[in-house]
């Protein structure tokens, strides 16, 4: 019987415990460095490499759109946004195109932003 990886246990904890507003941004930043790196193995011509680290982010994004609360409106709006983003990022992996790449964590950096900033808001307002 194998023993648990403690380094693995510690990182899942780690996911059990922390704010749901962090989880968002952890995936953001997730993504983004799977892009980051899927160009740099790119711009190496480590095919098998990048398409690796572009899968990643594509599971990413699905995370992100599985997460979703469609109750609310804006939801089906950043559902179409991550859909477009998943489909662009398979194309990315299939022409290995790091201009698609570019553009993919553009979005996703845009997204992270935004969302830090409205965690920001949402503290200050609960501290109020």
């Amino acid at each position: 019987m194998a023993l648990p990886n403690p380094y693995q246990m510690y990182r899942q904890q780690q996911v059990y415990t922390t704010p749901q507003e962090k989880l968002f941004l952890m995936l953001y930043d997730g993504a983004i460095k799977f892009c980051r790196q899927a160009k740099l193995a790119i711009q190496k011509k480590d095919i098998e490499e990048a398409g690796k680290c572009l899968v990643k982010s594509q599971r990413i994004i699905e995370e992100l759109m599985n997460s979703l609360n469609m109750d609310y409106d804006i939801a089906e709006n950043l559902y179409s946004l991550y859909d477009y983003m998943y489909r662009r990022l398979v194309q990315a992996n299939v022409k290995k195109d790091p201009d698609i790449i570019d553009e993919v964590a553009g979005f996703l950096t845009e997204l992270r932003e935004t969302w830090a900033e409205a965690a920001q808001k949402a503290k200050k307002e609960s501290m109020v």
